[in-house]
């Protein structure tokens, strides 16, 4: 019998969240499924050198030992399903370890692993047919460190329906892990797009576990709870409409604010937000607050999916080293500078006299001065900063070298050097993400349960052309007798990162405000205002319309120094960058703020 409702709890929103909201969704409140996701580009590239280390490594092993173990018994008796991307480049071997710990522990439980995302042994045949990078059109290296398709949810249905009470995947889209179960329990036809729409809307509002519940939120300050963070549960309808909420006596805020933060996170086009299963339209999405802590989401839309997977592909590109010590007293930031400078030339003189290179890049930061706010920095004069220095080489033993040259500032250069965080540095990999797309024809998917390996067959998706954006929304035309105040009275934001791109999403406080934002805040301005993390004409600003949420989406492409692990710089995720858009000035009749 199709049940009337699925009730889904996300745990995890990344690689090292807090293993307690696992905990807290089994044993506080009522679901049918626990659900994790883990991975990141960066993520799958370290889970890619450990098990270059270590044939059995290459997954989450805390997902096993730290989450599941002290939870398995709970589990089983409340008939609590697990779907988890944990399994990262082995997915077998987290499976494996799984099957132990279940049995150990006496229990009856199956496990199903999905497997075919893992292209790596694959990359020649690949880069021998000359697979571009999607957005720059280079070719690929000549090594990756990790090749990785985002499979959609139709494994995960698939294992449900085999009797799976655990799902193990390696890379998947990440709202898969919410979309698979609602396939399983509905029985929803793959081609019901705008059902597809919605559960994938579900799965993208609740995969970065409390963010949606309060956490990163705009009004920080109306959020109760911090040290009790309330993690959010999914109640999805036959129809597809769903609430988002939390257990009874946690922390955190759910409202039509904080989700629509959520929602415009991380995405580019709302109108073409491209995943294997749909390409889901949010742009009409209705919020509804129904209770405390409750909100009703509806309005998605579907399409089509394309015929191609995304995948994103790591590799090794030198090493670098970072360091930050902290300068005090009177002129600290023009004495970080100095010494910043100082510490770079010596270097970079020295290893010319041994005819090596200079450094391939250079980065330095004096945090504390506003120095990630570029020409809006504000705080020159303080006497008190951590000066960070970023480099990297080639070659190994010239960031060692860098590395002893730092302490020597203390007693060789400008005064007030306290001491190095974290002790000498070390150097570490570069590693970069060359993004492809291949077809899902090329890219077949099994689940292995009970010791089988059985094909998924996957719709081969259409080569359709995306829909046309929606066209800018009214500007208000200025009269003179406006005043102004910073972007923040009258709009809610959160910004985030895909690769080298940023994007910030703008919600209007309140409908008639958003016209005022518009003529204030465009392609334009938002350039001129970001401008220090541009990379000049290389990058470019698009903006998106979500009349339903009452919003505006700005893409920003080449904004992030290189992004993830790659970027030198403090925020290399555009964490922050909405936090300075929201100091941008706007121009509003009085009237409208009373």
């Amino acid at each position: 019998m199709t049940k009337s409702s699925v009730r889904i709890g996300c745990a995890s929103g990344f690689w090292g969240d807090t293993n307690t909201a696992a905990f807290q969704l089994v044993k506080m409140a009522q679901i049918d499924y626990l659900v994790f996701d883990y991975l990141s580009e960066i993520t799958m590239s370290i889970m890619a050198k450990a098990q270059a280390k270590d044939p059995a490594l290459g997954y989450a092993p805390d997902f096993v030992t730290r989450v599941m173990g002290p939870l398995l018994q709970d589990i089983a008796s409340k008939k609590i399903k697990v779907v988890s991307n944990a399994g990262g480049i082995n997915p077998l071997g987290c499976g494996e370890a799984l099957k132990k710990l279940i049995a150990d522990a006496g229990l009856n439980l199956k496990v199903a692993v999905v497997v075919g995302d893992n292209l790596i042994d694959r990359q020649q045949e690949f880069r021998d047919a000359g697979l571009p990078e999607m957005f720059s059109g280079s070719a690929m290296p000549a090594k990756l460190a990790s090749m990785n398709a985002y499979l959609g949810a139709v494994p995960i249905r698939d294992a449900l329906a085999a009797g799976a009470d655990i799902v193990i995947t390696g890379r998947c889209v990440d709202s898969a892990v919410v979309v698979g179960p609602l396939l399983h329990e509905f029985g929803w036809s793959l081609d019901d797009y705008d059902k597809l729409a919605q559960a994938s809307l579900a799965g993208h509002i609740i995969e970065c576990g409390a963010q949606c519940n309060g956490g990163n939120f705009t009004d920080w300050d109306t959020v109760p709870g911090f040290d009790n963070m309330g993690f959010p549960i999914a109640e999805v309808l036959a129809d597809s409409t769903f609430t988002i909420s939390k257990p009874a006596g946690t922390g955190g805020l759910i409202s039509p604010a904080t989700i629509s933060e959520q929602i415009v996170y991380e995405i580019g086009d709302p109108q073409a937000y491209l995943l294997p299963d749909v390409t889901a339209d949010f742009s009409h999405t209705q919020l509804e607050q129904v209770a405390e802590n409750v909100v009703r989401v509806s309005g998605a839309r579907g399409t089509a999916p394309t015929d191609s997977y995304k995948v994103s592909a790591t590799y090794p590109d030198g090493y670098r080293t970072i360091v930050s010590f902290m300068i005090g007293g009177m002129d600290a930031k023009r004495k970080g500078e100095r010494v910043a400078e100082a510490i770079l030339t010596k270097c970079e003189r020295v290893l010319a006299m041994r005819g090596a290179p200079g450094f391939t890049a250079k980065d330095v930061e004096i945090i504390g001065t506003e120095t990630t706010y570029g020409a809006h920095g504000r705080h020159a004069d303080t006497r008190e900063v951590v000066v960070k220095i970023a480099v990297t080489h080639p070659v190994k033993e010239a960031l060692l070298f860098f590395a002893s040259e730092i302490a020597q500032a203390s007693t060789g250069m400008a005064p007030g050097l306290a001491g190095i965080f974290g002790g000498r540095p070390k150097p570490s990999d570069v590693i970069k993400l060359f993004s492809c797309l291949v077809k899902k024809t090329a890219v077949p998917a099994f689940i292995d349960i009970d010791g089988e390996r059985r094909p998924v067959a996957i719709p081969a998706g259409s080569g359709g052309s995306l829909p046309t954006p929606l066209p800018a929304g009214e500007a208000a035309a200025l009269k003179g007798d406006e005043v102004e105040v910073p972007l923040v009275k009258l709009a809610w934001g959160r910004s985030g990162d895909k690769g080298n791109s940023s994007n910030i999403g703008i919600i209007a406080r309140k409908p008639e405000y958003l016209p005022w934002i518009r003529a204030a805040v465009n392609e334009q301005s938002v350039r001129a205002w970001m401008a220090h993390v541009l990379d000049g004409d290389n990058s470019v600003i698009s903006r998106y319309e979500l009349p339903g949420l009452n919003a505006v989406n700005f893409l920003m492409t080449n904004a992030l120094g290189g992004g993830g692990i790659a970027s030198l710089r403090i925020d290399p995720q555009g964490k922050a960058l909405g936090q300075q858009l929201l100091e941008i000035p706007v121009k509003i009749p009085a009237a409208l703020l009373k």
